[in-house]
C-alpha cells in the first residue's frame, strides 16, 4: 500500500513538474526572443555610431600611424582579436571602417584593400581564445590529461591560418579585379529606409560629438549588442553536441556539425572553444575536430554578413564577400581533396608543438608577436 501511495505520488509530482515546465517554456522563449531583438537593435546602432565616428576619427584614417597599408591593418585586426579573445566585434569594426571610407570618398576611413586586410586579421587571431581556454584546462589536469587541450587549440590556430592566410592574398586579387569592383548588393530600400528612420536622430547627434567618444560608444553598444544575441541563442553542452556519437568520426558530418554550432552561436571563439571541454571529457577525440574546426572558423562570418548589409555600403559587402568566397573555395577543395594530407602535416605540426613546453611557449609567442611584426614593417611598405 505505501508503495502505491509512493508510486501515484511520484507521478502526480512528475506531472506537476512537467506542467511546471509547461508553463515555465514559453516564458524561457519569450525571454530569448526579446533579448534577441534587443541584441540586433543595439548591433546595428552601434554600427551605425562607428561608422560615423570613424569618419573623423584621426587615428584610424589611412596614412595614420595604425593604418599605413593593408600589411597594417592586417596585423591591426589581428592584434584586436587577439587583445579582445573574439573576432567579431573586430570584423564589424573593420565593415564600419570601410563604411566610412566609401561615404567620404576615401578621405576618411578605411579603403577596401584595408578594411579587407583587418577583417581577415580578425578571423587569424578569433581562434587565440582556444589557447588561453586550453591552457586553463591543461593547468587543472593530470599530466596525462593536458596534451589534448592544448593539441586541439594549436589545430584550431593552424587549421585557421591554413585557411584564411591563401584567403588573404585570394581575397586581395578579387578586390583588385575590375569587374568585381562593380558589384553592388545590398539591403532592400524599404529596409535601409526603416534604419534610417530607427537611427537617423541618433546619428545626427552623434556628428557633433568627439569622434573618439562615438566610436568607442558604439564599440560598447556592439559589444552589449553581442552579449544579448549570445543570451538569446541556445546553450551548447556536452550532450547536445555528443547526441549522436557515429557522427564525431566522420569527415563531413563534423563539417556540418561545426558549421551549425558557428551558425548559431555566430561566434568562432563560442563554436571553437567548446571543443576544449569536449576533448577534454573524451567526448570528442581530437583526432576528428579539424572538419569541425575548419567548418566553425567559415559559418562564423554570418554576423559579419549581417553587419555588411546593415551599414548599407557596397564596399562594405564586397569586402565581405572577398572573404566569404575564396574561404569557402579554399575549405571546400582541402577536406574534399586533400582531406588526409591536411590532416597529416596539421597532426604532425600539433604534436611537435605541444611535445615540450619551450615550444608550445614559442609557438603562443610567435602567435603574440606576428601581429606586432606586421605592424611594425607596414612603415617600410608605405
Amino acid at each position: 500500500m505505501w508503495r502505491t501511495m509512493s508510486g501515484i505520488s511520484t507521478g502526480e509530482g512528475g506531472a506537476a513538474a512537467g506542467a511546471g515546465d509547461g508553463l515555465r517554456v514559453p516564458w524561457v522563449l519569450v525571454r530569448r526572443v526579446l533579448a534577441l531583438a534587443a541584441g540586433i537593435f543595439l548591433f546595428v546602432g552601434a554600427l551605425q555610431l562607428m561608422k560615423t565616428g570613424a569618419a573623423s576619427l584621426g587615428v584610424l584614417q589611412s596614412g595614420s600611424a595604425l593604418v599605413q597599408n593593408a600589411l597594417s591593418t592586417l596585423g591591426l585586426g589581428w592584434l584586436g582579436a587577439l587583445l579582445m579573445l573574439s573576432g567579431s566585434p573586430v570584423a564589424a569594426t573593420a565593415l564600419a571602417l570601410t563604411a566610412a571610407g566609401e561615404a567620404t570618398g576615401g578621405a576618411r576611413g578605411l579603403t577596401e584593400l584595408e578594411g579587407f586586410a583587418m577583417l581577415t586579421g580578425s578571423r587569424l587571431g578569433a581562434a587565440f581564445v582556444v589557447l588561453a581556454v586550453a591552457v586553463v584546462y591543461a593547468l587543472r589536469a593530470g599530466s596525462g590529461g593536458r596534451r589534448e587541450p592544448l593539441a586541439t587549440a594549436v589545430l584550431a590556430l593552424t587549421a585557421t591560418a591554413v585557411v584564411y592566410v591563401p584567403t588573404t592574398i585570394a581575397g586581395a586579387l578579387l578586390l583588385e579585379w575590375p569587374p568585381y569592383q562593380d558589384v553592388t548588393l545590398g539591403f532592400p530600400a524599404q529596409l535601409v529606409d526603416g534604419i534610417d528612420f530607427l537611427y537617423g536622430g541618433m546619428n545626427e547627434r552623434a556628428e557633433s560629438l568627439p569622434a573618439a567618444l562615438v566610436f568607442l560608444a558604439g564599440l560598447g553598444v556592439l559589444l552589449a549588442g553581442f552579449k544579448l544575441i549570445d543570451a538569446a541563442l541556445p546553450e551548447l553542452d556536452d550532450a547536445a553536441v555528443a547526441r549522436r556519437p557515429a557522427w564525431l568520426r566522420r569527415k563531413w558530418p563534423m563539417f556540418g556539425l561545426g558549421a551549425g554550432v558557428g551558425l548559431v552561436t555566430m561566434s568562432v571563439s563560442v563554436s571553437l572553444t567548446i571543443l576544449v571541454p569536449l576533448v577534454a571529457r573524451k567526448v570528442v577525440r581530437r583526432e576528428y575536430v579539424l572538419p569541425y574546426i575548419m567548418g566553425a572558423s567559415l559559418t562564423t562570418l554570418a554576423d559579419t554578413m549581417v553587419a555588411a548589409f546593415a551599414l548599407d555600403s557596397a564596399a562594405a559587402v564586397r569586402v565581405l564577400l572577398a572573404a566569404v568566397l575564396p574561404a569557402t573555395a579554399i575549405t571546400v577543395l582541402l577536406l574534399a581533396f586533400a582531406y588526409p594530407l591536411l590532416w597529416t602535416v596539421l597532426w604532425e605540426a600539433q604534436a611537435r608543438v605541444t611535445r615540450t613546453r619551450t615550444r608550445l611557449a614559442a609557438f603562443t609567442a610567435g602567435v603574440l608577436l606576428v601581429p606586432l611584426l606586421l605592424l611594425g614593417l607596414a612603415p617600410l611598405l608605405a
